[in-house]
């Protein structure tokens, strides 16, 4: 048996940092350590502020997934409040928030994951030359494609909410401007081009073709378009049993509008699904660099631990429901909301395959969203309610991000943030091990993953991880 440790990192196409430790033995991961090394402290920062600066303060962890935080946290205002947003308000928010979230997924697609399949060490293979001209980075045709195409529909977020990131547009009573119905034709046009981008360049078919897909072996079929090249990547790799995931799938629901949600909330585990209980969250410390007692994030805090002692080794908590540990992410929400075809592929359990198939399901699922909510704006109603928030009170945001579900958790006293905490989905996915020595979904996921003796960032490694597709700017806020 030969042994040996290798530390993996700072990644590249990862936002923020990210470092991980593997143990390996006889040519494959024995055991993963994660470690967020960056801490940022914006839940410290948040004490003492006027609860309304959550809106401004909170867009400001990322720069690429800003709407949802943003949105996140006007949710955690209005449940402060026990005040809803006017219907119009809604709708345009997860508005900006899908365009957000469409122009997420063509990131993690064309520049982070599939730029990996361009790689020297894949020479010789039959899609080899096609995948370097299609994604290498800076030069491959999809990358520049994806760019122009995303530079094109931000401007729906520009339209609504005057600029993107870092909007203030997202209120508790809706948002700050209503479009006209010229800003309403203009977005309605913008959509059509993006969907003749996708339809020419992603799917290669019309959009509803894709999503209308209801097996695994469908999806595993498709040969047309970017998503047909990934397809036939991932078989000859053997991505459907790589980086295999808990089977437990969190969605706090994507889109909340006043009629409910656009995609279902709930976790998924062994085949059925069933309510959430938000209260059955807690955040382990015992591997984190944090100082305090487990808890609930109404009741959590962010003391970081600075002399940094064992067993700790992440600056990231570890939440658990109930207990287990849960994968979030494009494809648990699609499981959740009872997509046949991620349905399917669940049924063999998530996988690299799997967590790509789900961020194509939803572009395409997202895109068709965009097209009826745009067509239902009013421009002639009220996009905004008043909204008084109380001296005292609790309030809990949830919402789902590109990479899965974020709660942001207020208290305020005499007017004031006594307490903000925040989970990310990569805080979900990219947990440390938690008091009973159980690893994070990514840890485990790594565990079996072949590495070459002369490898340093072994591409196994790097598909699994990238296939979660972290935020780690996020993770520890």
């Amino acid at each position: 048996m030969t042994e040996r440790s290798l530390l993996v990192g700072p990644f590249n196409r990862v936002e923020g940092d990210l470092e991980i430790r593997l143990e390996i033995e006889d040519g494959r991961v024995a055991a993963a350590y994660n470690n967020a090394p960056l801490f940022r402290g914006f839940e410290a920062m948040m004490l003492g502020k006027d609860p309304m600066d959550a809106l401004t303060i909170t867009p400001r962890i990322c720069g690429i997934c800003s709407i949802s935080q943003s949105f996140a946290a006007s949710e955690a205002l209005g449940a402060l409040a026990g005040a809803s947003p006017a219907p119009q308000g809604a709708l345009a928010a997860v508005i900006m928030h899908g365009v957000e979230n469409l122009c997420d997924h063509l990131t993690h697609f064309n520049l982070f994951f599939c730029a990996d399949f361009a790689r020297p060490a894949y020479a010789g293979a039959r899609w080899h030359d096609r995948a370097v001209a299609r994604f290498t980075a800076m030069e491959g045709s999809a990358a520049r494609a994806c760019v122009e195409a995303r530079a094109q529909i931000l401007h729906i977020v520009g339209l609504l909410g005057g600029k993107w990131p870092h909007t203030l547009a997202i209120q508790p009573g809706g948002v700050t401007r209503a479009p006209t119905a010229r800003d309403r034709i203009r977005m309605s046009s913008t959509l059509r081009g993006f969907r003749r981008y996708l339809e020419t360049v992603v799917f290669g078919a019309p959009v509803e073709e894709f999503a209308a897909l209801e097996t695994a072996e469908a999806l595993a079929s498709w040969d047309r378009g970017d998503a047909g090249l990934f397809m036939e990547i991932a078989a000859d790799l053997g991505l459907g049993a790589m980086g295999p995931g808990p089977g437990r799938y969190l969605s706090f629901g994507a889109y909340p509008l006043p009629g409910g949600r656009a995609m279902a909330q709930g976790l998924w585990e062994a085949g059925a699904l069933t309510a959430l209980h938000t209260s059955q969250i807690l955040e382990d410390l015992s591997h984190a660099w944090m100082l305090g007692p487990d808890a609930h994030p109404a009741r959590g805090q962010t003391f970081p631990d600075e002399d940094m002692a064992a067993p700790a080794y992440s600056w990231c908590k570890a939440p658990r429901l109930g207990g287990a540990v849960i994968e979030t992410g494009a494809f648990a929400r699609q499981v959740v909301d009872g997509h046949p075809a991620a349905l399917d592929l669940a049924r063999s359990g998530s996988t690299v395959l799997a967590r790509v198939a789900g961020r194509l399901l939803e572009i395409a699922r997202t895109q068709l969203l965009l097209e009826s909510w745009v067509e239902a704006l009013r421009p002639e109603e009220h996009f905004m309610r008043d909204v008084a928030l109380p001296n005292e009170g609790t309030g809990e945001g949830l919402v789902e991000a590109a990479r899965g579900a974020l709660g942001h958790w207020i208290r305020v006293e005499r007017g004031r943030i006594a307490g903000y905490q925040i989970i990310a989905p990569t805080t979900w996915n990219f947990s440390p091990r938690d008091g009973a020595g159980t690893p994070g979904a990514v840890e485990a996921a790594l565990v079996g993953a072949p590495v070459g003796e002369d490898e340093d960032t072994p591409l196994s490694v790097q598909h699994i991880v990238r296939s979660f597709d972290p935020c780690m700017v996020c993770t520890v806020h």
